[in-house]
């Protein structure tokens, strides 16, 4: 089996899971609840969770709920009415890791926090359509900060997006700004690559929490988080991790 067939097959299986579990977040639940899900669903494929791979993390998804930016550890602490959660989780297929996140509001909606998801969202869609081959590192940074910040939100600087494949997180390092010295990192046919759109409300500066893993913004404001493991080819960005 080729890179791309390993990739595409577990990027498929990753969509879906990941589709599954957007379902099942509602008021009550909890993040130990959508764990033992993500779970289910990793082994019931034949596959294994990338993250359970990583030295120290014993989970299979990394769970954050409104302030939360990444790597929340699941917990029993139901989610409520309004709250904003994100959903971050990889999956291991044929010797390839995948990885993909997204960020879900429980009703009732808030329209503020509709439209704040909404750019996230567009923000990753401008990232991915200029990872092409001889596009640079730096154009996809460019691309996202412009619509975040042009949105009046702030992009996370303590975090990347990266390369993925034989490992789960590789060079390149993705930043969610542009930063010059990116120019340099060249996007070449066949490279597998995460994007990842992290934002905030408001100031982007980040705090750990007590338990050493999860990062939360330190003003308190709401975050946001999508992410796409993604094929770069001359024909074009192909999304392996989208819901299906």
């Amino acid at each position: 089996m080729t890179k791309l067939q390993a990739m595409t097959e577990g990027g498929k299986r990753l969509g879906w899971i990941k589709g599954q579990l957007v379902k099942a977040i509602k008021a009550g639940v909890t993040p130990l609840d959508i764990e033992f899900l993500a779970n289910k669903l990793i082994t019931e494929g034949g596959n294994k969770a990338s993250f359970k791979m990583e030295p120290g993390y014993d989970h299979a998804t990394c769970i954050n709920v409104n302030s939360g930016m990444v790597h929340g550890i699941p917990n029993n602490t139901p989610f409520y009415p309004g709250d904003v959660v994100k959903v971050d989780m990889g999956l291991f297929n044929h010797g390839y890791h995948l990885d993909t996140a997204i960020t879900v509001q429980i009703p009732p909606h808030d329209d503020k926090i509709t439209s704040f998801l909404r750019t996230g969202q567009k923000a990753l869609t401008a990232a991915i359509s200029v990872a092409l081959p001889g596009n640079s590192v730096f154009d996809i940074s460019f691309a996202m900060q412009q619509v975040i910040e042009g949105d009046g939100y702030s992009v996370i600087r303590d975090l990347t997006g990266h390369g993925i494949g034989r490992k789960l997180h590789m060079d390149p390092f993705i930043p969610c700004f542009a930063d010059k010295h990116n120019k340099k990192d060249i996007l070449s046919e066949d490279q597998t690559i995460a994007i990842e759109a992290m934002y905030a409300m408001g100031d982007s500066r980040l705090v750990e929490d007590s338990d050493g893993w999860t990062l939360s913004t330190q003003d308190g404001s709401t975050a946001g988080y999508f992410e796409e493991t993604v094929y770069v080819a001359s024909r074009g960005p192909i999304i392996l991790t989208a819901i299906n």
